[in-house]
């Protein structure tokens, strides 16, 4: 279930680079335009302008044809974070064609004061359309300072691993709180649990025909640079809900009796996940409404329960 650590996903797309022919080169102008519009240069000639050249560190995975929301880091090649509000996205089907979409990635912020925390402190979140199965690639370059682009892609199938918007929610009897006799160490590994997210199962709320939200995600065993801090997130959207607020919230951890050593559990075999953390937006139909691979900001999910409150 984890994700490959940022310096394995450089190292991957620079040897994809490598064997195209990409380097680190000199001059090229930057592209111009709006989501939509093409660009008089080819995704490559982009990515060896001047400046430092890198590959983006993926936070998201499980793509399907349509819309997609993609998540990613931008690290420079002395391993910084690199934190700016936007960053230009172009989008093409290979590193040789000319970008056909231009889109602007803007910096969320994780995590929440005093809750856990992550090697990064935001990620860059764009949304990106891809018509078809295949491989698309995307460069971003933040806006501001330095000049840096960022290289990576994503590969699209007709339909993603895990269920999404659109899709019915799978009615998986996980374990509320009175399961366990109040016992919260067999539900969570927060080190600051909120009693609130093990109230309900996903078969209740369902039953229920209330709206919800459910995080698969293990606080203590996450295994990616930005997925420590999903449980306090949806704590602190649950928190900000207003009074007489329908909407539920569901945390489910990923491991069998929350042990890595045992593999996962089988609430995430039942939902076909193939990485985490994933958190779904649930309406009172039982429809999801929303799909947040990895890490999310408060605003992201504050929308996204706004939906179908």
């Amino acid at each position: 279930m984890k994700r490959p650590p940022a310096a394995i996903v450089v190292a991957l797309v620079g040897s994809i680079l490598l064997a195209a022919g990409c380097g680190d080169g000199g001059g090229a102008g930057e592209g111009a335009g709006t989501t939509g519009s093409t660009s008089p240069e080819t995704l490559e000639s982009l990515w060896r302008a001047q400046g430092e050249s890198v590959g983006a560190v993926a936070g998201t995975s499980d793509f399907q044809v349509g819309h997609n929301r993609v998540s990613f880091l931008v690290v420079d090649k002395a391993g910084r974070l690199v934190e700016r509000p936007t960053a230009k996205v172009w989008v093409s089907r290979g590193l040789e064609q000319k970008p056909f979409a231009q889109t602007t990635a803007r910096l969320e912020p994780i995590g929440v004061p005093g809750g856990e925390t992550a090697d990064a402190g935001a990620i860059y979140v764009a949304r990106i359309d891809t018509p078809s199965p295949g491989t698309y690639w995307y460069l971003a370059r933040p806006v501001g300072g330095r000049q840096i682009q960022a290289l990576g892609n994503v590969v699209v199938k007709q339909r993603s691993a895990a269920p999404s918007v659109g899709d019915r929610a799978i009615p998986s009897d996980t374990p509320p709180l009175a399961s366990t006799g109040g016992d919260l160490t067999e539900l969570t590994t927060s080190r600051r649990p909120d009693r609130a997210l093990y109230k309900s199962s996903v078969a209740q709320a369902l039953a229920a025909h209330t709206p919800f939200v459910l995080t698969f995600a293990t606080p203590q065993f996450c295994q990616s640079r930005t997925c420590g801090p999903v449980v306090d997130v949806v704590s602190a959207v649950r928190k900000r809900e207003p009074a007489g607020s329908p909407v539920q919230f569901v945390h489910v951890e990923i491991y069998k009796d929350n042990d890595p050593a045992n593999g996962v559990n089988r609430w995430v075999k039942q939902w076909r996940l193939p990485t985490e953390p994933f958190t779904y937006v649930v309406d009172r139909k039982g429809v999801i409404r929303t799909k947040l691979e990895g890490a999310f900001s408060v605003g992201e999910l504050e929308r996204a329960v706004a939906g179908v409150r």
